[in-house]
């Protein structure tokens, strides 16, 4: 008899998560990783290593800065290492409004020529060799995409949600988008992008996830194009938060200016 009571009530209780399970937006689960805390700036260093199929690296060092204004972010960032790139700049303008493009501008000093990057740029060309896009490198409105709660995994121990997204604008370069959420932190530790055959393209991992400043930080980033790959591997380095920041630093005056 207790035996089946026991099965009884097991029963019920995952009746109740799988309610829960349905219940669970995509987007608020979204919505919510936008949200995370991370300060109103922000400040880090990046190594950026480009790695070829073959194995041959490229090791690339910039600066980051990022203010919050509202809803939108502002970040701007110097390329420091190597020579060949250095005083590179990188400036962008991300606005909440879906209505609004983002502004995004590259300075090449080589040049002395700073280069508006447009809309459909931004979604199709990448960041100055690496595997990520001018697009992955700005801060995304929610509404950008249709979120889709799928399921809860466990990876690598750790609980997450796993969204698919799919892109509203056709001229983004993937046609779907696997995310894997921490519970715990509300970190992106694992995207898996999908060209528009449905293919696997490219492969996101965020490791070295810690606390800095009361802030959850990830220390690293990979993103593999698996159908070539070439991939790179970004770390953070010295984060801090809730710097002093002059709004005068997001300027494309102080972009071809430099450090």
């Amino acid at each position: 008899m207790k035996t089946k009571h026991f099965a009884l009530l097991l029963t019920a209780l995952m009746a109740v998560c799988n309610i829960h399970a349905a219940d669970i937006s995509g987007r608020d689960i979204m919505q919510k990783v936008k949200n995370r805390e991370d300060g109103d700036t922000r400040y880090s260093t990046i190594e950026m290593t480009l790695i070829k199929k073959s194995g041959q690296k490229r090791i690339r060092k910039l600066e980051s800065w990022a203010m919050d204004i509202d809803k939108d972010t502002k970040k701007i960032m110097f390329f420091t290492y190597p020579g060949d790139v250095k005083g590179t700049g990188f400036l962008t303008w991300d606005y909440d409004d879906t209505n609004k493009n983002d502004d995004k501008w590259l300075y090449l000093p080589a040049m002395k020529k700073t280069r508006r990057i447009s809309g459909k740029s931004s979604k199709t060309d990448y960041f100055m060799g690496s595997d990520f896009t001018y697009n992955d490198m700005s801060t995304r409105n929610v509404d950008e995409e249709t979120h889709t709660f799928l399921r809860e995994e466990i990876l690598d121990g750790h609980k997450c949600w796993v969204i698919k997204s799919v892109p509203k604008d056709k001229d983004e370069i993937y046609s779907s988008r696997i995310t894997w959420i921490r519970q715990d932190c509300l970190v992106s530790v694992k995207a898996e992008y999908y060209d528009k055959l449905n293919k696997l393209h490219r492969r996101f991992t965020a490791s070295n996830i810690k606390i800095v400043q009361d802030i959850w930080t990830t220390g690293v980033m990979n993103m593999e194009n698996v159908q070539t790959g070439h991939k790179t591997i970004i770390q953070i380095g010295n984060p801090k938060y809730n710097v002093k920041v002059e709004p005068t630093l997001f300027t494309v005056t102080k972009l071809e200016k430099g450090l």
